[in-house]
């Protein structure tokens, strides 16, 4: 049995992540044998898949932020690749200035504070995630934020006045996470700035 709720979430994310990449891999590769053939519009092929590119993306991100994180690590390469691919048709840019392989641990609690990042950024910038020794800082930078200071007072406590909505969840779970690693999540925000550490 898991260990926690959390856990136990954490296994349905995998689960659900893990089914849905194979039937979108499937239409990927049908797609491929449709251009060969020379099948379909140029236009709907086009549109289809970047669809389905988008879609992949979103999973393989969806995966490491809400999945099992277990004892891997990631490498540099890949987790540029997760995030390039899952911000390509967004309005944000990351900047990813680590140089080596991290623990997946590490990289879910990073995943889960792009998102909330993400949501206080609404308008689109950039995100510059860094490290120092077992300490990460994301600073986001846009032209204007939107911060809902209940939500956000949420990362601290790890207790929500407010019925958090689902577009929402990593707020809830970025603490909980950092607290089982002995980690303490904390926030500032300035007139056009976000750093958010744990």
């Amino acid at each position: 049995m898991p260990n926690s709720e959390i856990e136990l979430a954490a296994l349905v994310g995998s689960r659900i992540c893990h089914d849905l990449i194979s039937p979108i891999g499937a239409v990927n590769n049908g797609l491929e044998l449709l251009s060969m053939a020379g099948d379909g519009s140029t236009a709907e092929m086009e549109l289809i898949d970047e669809s389905v590119c988008s879609a992949s993306a979103r999973i393989r991100f969806f995966r490491v932020a809400f999945g099992v994180a277990g004892n891997q690590t990631i490498g540099v390469s890949e987790a540029k690749g997760i995030l390039d691919d899952y911000h390509q048709t967004t309005r944000w840019d990351v900047i990813w200035t680590l140089a080596e392989a991290q623990q997946r641990p590490d990289i879910r609690m990073c995943f889960l504070a792009l998102l909330c990042m993400e949501t206080g950024m609404p308008y689109g910038g950039t995100v510059t995630v860094r490290s120092s020794g077992s300490k990460w800082v994301l600073t986001g930078q846009a032209e204007k934020l939107n911060i809902d200071a209940e939500l956000w007072s949420v990362l601290a406590t790890g207790q929500s006045a407010i019925k958090l909505r689902p577009s929402q969840v990593q707020f809830g779970l970025l603490p909980i996470i950092a607290r089982e690693a002995g980690k303490q999540v904390t926030s500032q925000i300035l007139e056009n700035e976000i750093t958010l550490s744990f």
